[in-house]
C-alpha cells in the first residue's frame, strides 16, 4: 500500500464520525438498489408465472408439422416438456368483414391440451367430442361474423396453398394463394372462448377448436415445446424449425426478459425505463451524500494536499487516493446495503403477498425472488455511485495551486459585494442574523447541496402522498356507487331464459339479496317552464311550443324491489301500481360550484323541476331514432332515492347519470308491456341480474358453476363488483407500501446528507467559532445565531421545495384525472406540514449537535487548529 492510500486510511479512522455517517449514507444507496433491484425480479417472476398459468407455460409452438419431427424433439435434450395439437384445416368464412383473417382455422385439442393450453370462457362450455367447437369473441368484433352458443354451422375443410406448398398459420394471408378443399365439416358451437395465445396477430384463420377423438390421428400436427433454457427459444427455434413455421408464447417470455417481437421490445424499454428512473433518482439523492462527504475531507485536508503536491504528488495519485477512500468504504458499505435491501424487501413483500391474491393473477403467490445478476448489477450501480461521488471533487482538488492548498486561499473566494446586507435586515434580525446570513452567502456552493436534498425530500415526500390521495379517491368513487356485489349482465338474451337463470342464482348460498331490471332508452318532453331556474336549457333544446326534449332512460325493476324504492321514499304503493300508475323518477341536477380545495359541497345535486310531481311525455327510441307517434303522457313523483346500479356492461355510456344531470324514471316490472313489447320494440341498453352476497367470492364461485351447465347462446357479462372494489383497495395498500418505502429511504440518505454536511461544515468553521467566542460572544448570542442559519436554510428549502412539490402534485392529479372520474384536486396541507416541521427539525437537531461538540473544545486550541 502506498503512502497517498496510508494517508487516506488514516484520515477515514481520524474524522469516525463523518466515516460512518458516510458508510450508513452508501449503506442506504446499495440498499435501496438492491430493493428495487430485487422487488424488479420478483414482480417478473411473480409475472412470468401467472401468465404460465393464464396462457400455458410452452415456449416454442412448431405448426403443420409431422409425427417424426414430434418424435426427434421429444427426445432433445434442451426440451423440458412438450405437447401436439391436431390441425384439421382450414374454411373459407362467409361474410367475414376482415381481408386479412378471410379463414376458420380449426384444431382439435386432447385433454393434455386443454390443460396446457388454458382457454378463457366466456360463455358455454368446453367442447367434448370431435362434433363440437368453441369459438373465439374476436371473430364477431374482428371479423364481424355473429355466431352464437347452440349454432350448427357447416363448413368445407380443406388447405391453404402456394403452388405446391402448404401454408400454415404462421403465413399471413396473400392474394395470390389458393384454396383446396377436402372435406365437409358440421359442427355445433357449445362455447365462446377469448382470442387462444398461440394465435399471431398476422394468422389467417380465426382459431376454432374442436376435442380429439380417441382414435383420430392426423399427420399435421402443431407441437408446443417448453424448454430447459426459455433464453435460448429464438435460438432454438432457428436451428430446429428446418421447413416449419414457429410462433412463440411472447406473454411468458417478455416476463423473462426474452423479447421476440417488437410490442416485446417496447414493453422491455418501459420496463427498463422505470428502472432507469427509480435508480436515476437513488443515486442522485446518493451522489449529493457521498460527494459532500469526499468534498469535505477534501476541503479538510486541502492543505496536507497542497504540501504532498509541493514534494512531487501528481494530480493523478491524488486522484487516485481519493478512489481509494472510496473503494474502502464500498468495499463495508455496499455488502452491507445489499443485505439490508434484500431483508427489507423481504419484509415488504411479506406485507404484500396476501394482497397479491386477489388481484392480477389469482393463485399465483407473490415470493421474493433473489437474482445473482440483480445483486451483482445493484453492487456495480452502487460501486459507480462512489466512484463518480469521489471523483469529481478529486479531480477539482488536483487542480488547486499548491500555494493556495498550503495557504488555505482557494476555500472561500468573494468580494465584499458578495456578503452586503441591507439595514433593514440588520434592524430586523441583529448581528447574530447578519453573521449568519454573511456566513451563509459566502459559502452558497457548500451550503447549496444541503439545500438541494432538502428540496428532493420535500418534493418526493410531498407527490408520493398526493398521489395515494388520489387513488384513495378513485377507490372511494368506486365503493359508494356500487349498490350490488355481483351483477350479470346481457342485451340479446331471451327474457324466459334471463328469469329463469335468475330463480337458479338467487338460491345459491349466502346470497342477502337480488333483483332482475332492464333498461331501455327513451326521450322525454317536458314543459320549461316546469324546470327549477335554467335547467331546461342546461339539458336540452328549447322547441318553438315552449318544451324541452332531452334523453332519458326507463329502468325496469322487479316489483318487489320497485315497491320497496316507494316505500323507503315514504310514498303510497297503490298509486304507482296499476294501469295508470304514477312513476317513481330520480330528477337532479349536479352543481358545479365547488368548496374548499375543491371538495364537493354538501348536498351537490339540487332538484330538476321546481315541483315533485310533473306531467311529461315520453316517447320510446328504436335503433336510436324518437318513435314520436308512441308517444304518451305520464305523472312523474320526483323521490329522494338512490336508483339501484344497472348491470354490468361493456358499454360505459349505458350508465344512469349524464354529464350534468340525473334522469331516471323507475316502472315496475309488471308494467313492462307498456314500455317494449313486439308492438314496441324498444331500444334495450342492457338487463340483467344483480346480487348482494354475505361471501361475494364463494357466491361467485357456485354462480360461475350454475352459468356454465346452463349452456347459455347469448353473450353476457358476470362481474362480482365487491371482488373489484377489494382489488383496488389492495392496489391502493401496495401503492402506500411501496411509495411510502420509497421515499422513507430516499428522505434516510436526505437526512444522512444533511447531517454530514452541516456537522463537518460546522467543524470546519471551528477557528470561525471560536473567534466570535473569544471576542464575548454569549453562549445565548451564539445559539441564536446558530438558531439563524438553521432557519435560513429551512427557508431556502421550503421555498423552493414546496412551490415545486405542489407542481409535481398538481401534475399527477391531472394525470389520473382523466382515467377517474370524481376526482379533485385537494392541497396536501397535512404533508406541507409535516415537510415543514420536518426541515427546520432536521436541520435544527443536526446544528444544535455539531455546536455541543465545538462548544466543548477549549478556545485556544481551536484557535491555533491549522487544520492538518
Amino acid at each position: 500500500m502506498n503512502i497517498f492510500n496510508k494517508v487516506a486510511l488514516r484520515g477515514l479512522v481520524k474524522n469516525r464520525t463523518r466515516t460512518i455517517v458516510t458508510i450508513i449514507g452508501i449503506v442506504l444507496s446499495a440498499g435501496l438498489i438492491t430493493a428495487a433491484v430485487t422487488f424488479g425480479f420478483s414482480l417478473m417472476d411473480y409475472a412470468s408465472a401467472g401468465a404460465s398459468l393464464k396462457y400455458g407455460s410452452w415456449h416454442v409452438e412448431f405448426m403443420d408439422v409431422d409425427s417424426s419431427f414430434v418424435q426427434e424433439r421429444s427426445g432433445d435434450p434442451e426440451v423440458k416438456s412438450e405437447m401436439v395439437t391436431e390441425n384439421i384445416g382450414y374454411a373459407r368464412l362467409q361474410d367475414g368483414m376482415n381481408p386479412d383473417k378471410p379463414y376458420l382455422y380449426i384444431t382439435s385439442f386432447g385433454e393434455d391440451a386443454f390443460k396446457a393450453l388454458p382457454q378463457t370462457l366466456i360463455s358455454g362450455r368446453m367442447p367434448e367430442n370431435s362434433g363440437e367447437i368453441l369459438i373465439p369473441t374476436h371473430l364477431q368484433s374482428n371479423g364481424g361474423v355473429e355466431l352464437a352458443v347452440g349454432d350448427t354451422i357447416s363448413l368445407m375443410v380443406g388447405n391453404r396453398m402456394n403452388g405446391d406448398q402448404k401454408l400454415s398459420q404462421h403465413d399471413p394471408y396473400t392474394a395470390d394463394e389458393t384454396f383446396q378443399a377436402v372435406e365437409e365439416q358440421t359442427y355445433e358451437i357449445v362455447g365462446i372462448c377469448s382470442r387462444p395465445a398461440f394465435e399471431e396477430q398476422t394468422a389467417p384463420g380465426y382459431t376454432v377448436i374442436t376435442k380429439t377423438d380417441d382414435n383420430a390421428r392426423a399427420d399435421s400436427l402443431n407441437l408446443f415445446v417448453t424448454l430447459e433454457k426459455p433464453a435460448k427459444a429464438r435460438t432454438y427455434a432457428a436451428d430446429h424449425a428446418e421447413k416449419y413455421g414457429y410462433t412463440f408464447n411472447s406473454n411468458v417470455l417478455r416476463f423473462l426478459g426474452i423479447m421476440t417481437d417488437s410490442s416485446d421490445r417496447v414493453f422491455m424499454a418501459f420496463m427498463y425505463a422505470i428502472a432507469g428512473i427509480v435508480i436515476a433518482i437513488i443515486m442522485v439523492g446518493s451522489v449529493f451524500l457521498i460527494y459532500n462527504s469526499f468534498s469535505i475531507s477534501l476541503g479538510e485536508r486541502t492543505q496536507q494536499i497542497g504540501i504532498l503536491a509541493s514534494v512531487g504528488a501528481t494530480g493523478r495519485q491524488i486522484r487516485n487516493s481519493v478512489l481509494f477512500e472510496g473503494l474502502m468504504l464500498g468495499i463495508i458499505a455496499i455488502p452491507l446495503g445489499i443485505l439490508a435491501g434484500v431483508g427489507g424487501i423481504w419484509l415488504v413483500v411479506t406485507v404484500v403477498a396476501p394482497k397479491f391474491s386477489d388481484i392480477m393473477y389469482s393463485g399465483v403467490p407473490l415470493t421474493l425472488h433473489i437474482s445473482v445478476i440483480g445483486l451483482i448489477g445493484a453492487a456495480i450501480i452502487s460501486l459507480i455511485t462512489i466512484l463518480i461521488s469521489a471523483y469529481i471533487p478529486a479531480k477539482k482538488a488536483a487542480r488547486i495551486p499548491v500555494m493556495d492548498c498550503i495557504r488555505q486561499t482557494s476555500e472561500v473566494k468573494l468580494e465584499s459585494k458578495s456578503v452586503k446586507t441591507s439595514k433593514f435586515a440588520h434592524q430586523v434580525f441583529g448581528l447574530e442574523g447578519i453573521l449568519a446570513l454573511k456566513n451563509f452567502k459566502r459559502n452558497k456552493k457548500r451550503y447549496r447541496s444541503i439545500v438541494l436534498s432538502l428540496v428532493l425530500s420535500v418534493v418526493l415526500f410531498i407527490s408520493t402522498s398526493a398521489f395515494v390521495d388520489n387513488l384513495n379517491q378513485a377507490m372511494s368513487g368506486f365503493s359508494t356507487f356500487t349498490t350490488y356485489d355481483i351483477g350479470f349482465g346481457t342485451q340479446d338474451m331471451d327474457e324466459g331464459e334471463m328469469l329463469n337463470l335468475y330463480e337458479k342464482l338467487k338460491g345459491v348460498s349466502g346470497i342477502t339479496g337480488s333483483s332482475y331490471q332492464s333498461l331501455l332508452n327513451y326521450t322525454c318532453v317536458a314543459p320549461v317552464s316546469e324546470f327549477a331556474d335554467d335547467n331546461g336549457k342546461v339539458i336540452g333544446t328549447k322547441s318553438e311550443d315552449g318544451t324541452v326534449e332531452f334523453p332519458i332512460q326507463i329502468q325496469l325493476l322487479d316489483d318487489k324491489t320497485y315497491l320497496d324504492l316507494v316505500k323507503k321514499a315514504g310514498l303510497n304503493p297503490a298509486e304507482y301500481t296499476g294501469e295508470n300508475a304514477k312513476l317513481l323518477t330520480l330528477a337532479k341536477m349536479q352543481k358545479t360550484d365547488k368548496g374548499k380545495d375543491g371538495e364537493k359541497l354538501a348536498g351537490d345535486f339540487y332538484d330538476l323541476f321546481k315541483n315533485p310531481s310533473e306531467q311529461v311525455s315520453i316517447i320510446p327510441e328504436v335503433n336510436g331514432e324518437p318513435l314520436r307517434e308512441q308517444s304518451r303522457k305520464v305523472e312523474l313523483t320526483c323521490a329522494e332515492i338512490i336508483a339501484p346500479d344497472i348491470p354490468p356492461t361493456k358499454d360505459k355510456n349505458n350508465y344512469l347519470s349524464q354529464d350534468d344531470y340525473f334522469f331516471n324514471v323507475m316502472v315496475p316490472w309488471s308494467l313492462k308491456d307498456q314500455f317494449i313489447s313486439e308492438d314496441l320494440p324498444t331500444d334495450v341498453l342492457v338487463k340483467g341480474l344483480t346480487f348482494s352476497s354475505e361471501d361475494p367470492s364463494k357466491s361467485t364461485a357456485q354462480m360461475r358453476e350454475i352459468i356454465r351447465g346452463a349452456n347459455l347462446s347469448s353473450a353476457y357479462m358476470f362481474f362480482n363488483s365487491a371482488e373489484a372494489f377489494k382489488e383496488n383497495k389492495n392496489y391502493v395498500f401496495i401503492a402506500n407500501i411501496f411509495a411510502y418505502t420509497f421515499i422513507v429511504m430516499i428522505s434516510l440518505i436526505a437526512v444522512a446528507n444533511v447531517f454530514n454536511t452541516i456537522s463537518t461544515n460546522i467543524k470546519l468553521r471551528r477557528r470561525e467559532l471560536a473567534m466570535l467566542r473569544s471576542v464575548g460572544m454569549s453562549d445565548k448570542d451564539f445559539n441564536k445565531m446558530m438558531r439563524f442559519e438553521c432557519a435560513f436554510y429551512g427557508m431556502r428549502a421550503l421555498l423552493v421545495g414546496l412551490p415545486l412539490s405542489l407542481l409535481t402534485s398538481y401534475l399527477i392529479y391531472a394525470g389520473m384525472q382523466g382515467k377517474e372520474d370524481g376526482m379533485v384536486f385537494r392541497m396536501p396541507w397535512g404533508s406541507m406540514g409535516i415537510s415543514v416541521l420536518g426541515v427546520l427539525a432536521i436541520i435544527f437537531v443536526t446544528m444544535m449537535y455539531a455546536v455541543s461538540k465545538i462548544k466543548k473544545e477549549n478556545i485556544i486550541d481551536a484557535l491555533r487548529d491549522d487544520m492538518t
